[in-house]
């Protein structure tokens, strides 16, 4: 039998409202420390399941610097600029979002305004720029030709090395042309519009054109040309030609003219998924920053909201350099 004797008032240190908090951190800090450990995890899991795919079909993966060459308003080839662009804004909202935690802990209402502003236009940026370079990779610069076997074929200028695009030499027939449409029973190609060109008038003007030769998936492993896509001599691009099924222009989860279908597939689900937590913490932003202006936080003593949200903002960030570099760099 318990004989002990309580004196006092018997304190919860888990109750609300007590000052004993687990960790130092409130309450709203622990929940957005578990969402964001939780979300890491959701974050690896992908990057993990995007590197055994990199790792498993590494010999025909498309690279990087051939696929990211474009810069708004202008025309040529530079490779990973835009990308490295969009990274140094989403990394400099970082650093004035800690500008802006630093000038809370202070209660200086104003420069966390314009700190907070700084931060919101950088989130602004980088979901437009990445909107803008969706836009362009599902437009695709060049075309290429799809094989029976499902393996993308490029072209390439002989004389400079450079790609070419189907335009450059394709030869337009007077042939009749029908939809792909699900109402006109080729389900399986599930796309509204034609290609600009077809594989008969694509393969033509291949043959009428002795400049042009084709360029395959694969990376060549050794050589001069090692770490680059095989090139092929006419005799070989013409018999990889017979093979020829679909004309495919830019990039969708079916299609892919940038070599292996699972690197669009990839692209679109992971940096999509990064850019909604970009969106939603540029909206979540523009409220903190509203009430910021209206005084909320001023009123209620502290800007620890702004340090939980900032919280999230890092990291969005902190994802984004682990993406940037598995996707882009490695």
């Amino acid at each position: 039998m318990d004989t002990t004797v309580k004196t006092g008032t018997e304190e919860n240190v888990w109750g609300g409202g007590s000052d004993k908090k687990p960790l130092g951190a409130s309450y709203g800090k622990m929940m957005m420390w578990f969402f964001i450990v939780s979300d890491a995890l959701t974050f690896s899991g992908f990057i993990a399941s995007y590197s055994f795919a990199r790792f498993k079909f590494a010999d025909s993966w498309p690279i990087a610097d051939e696929v990211f060459t474009h810069i708004p308003l202008f025309h040529g080839n530079y490779p990973m600029i835009y990308v490295a662009f969009m990274t140094f804004v989403l990394i400099m909202s970082s650093v004035t979002m800690v500008l802006a935690v630093d000038a809370g802990h202070k209660m200086k209402k104003n420069s966390v305004i314009w700190y907070m502003f700084f931060t919101v236009i950088g989130g602004a940026i980088f979901v437009g720029s990445q909107a803008w370079e969706w836009a362009t990779f599902i437009q695709g610069d060049y075309g290429a030709i799809e094989t029976k076997g499902g393996r993308i074929l490029q072209f390439v200028k002989a004389d400079t090395g450079e790609r070419a695009a189907l335009k450059d030499f394709a030869t337009p027939l007077d042939e009749e042309r029908i939809d792909h449409t699900n109402s006109k029973g080729v389900w399986f190609f599930g796309e509204t519009t034609l290609p600009s060109f077809s594989v008969n008038e694509v393969v033509t003007g291949f043959k009428a054109n002795p400049n042009i030769l084709v360029r395959t998936e694969d990376i060549v492993q050794e050589g001069e040309r090692k770490g680059h896509k095989t090139l092929l001599n006419r005799s070989e691009s013409l018999e990889r030609l017979a093979g020829s099924k679909y004309v495919v222009e830019g990039a969708n989860l079916i299609h892919n003219e940038y070599g292996n279908r699972l690197f669009a597939d990839f692209f679109f689900f992971i940096t999509g998924f990064h850019g909604f937590h970009v969106l939603t913490g540029v909206l979540i932003n523009i409220i903190i920053f509203f009430n910021v202006i209206l005084g909320t936080y001023e009123r209620r003593g502290h800007y620890e909201m702004v340090e939980k949200v900032g919280l999230y903002w890092h990291f969005v960030d902190l994802v984004w350099v682990f993406v940037f570099t598995f996707f882009y760099l490695v």
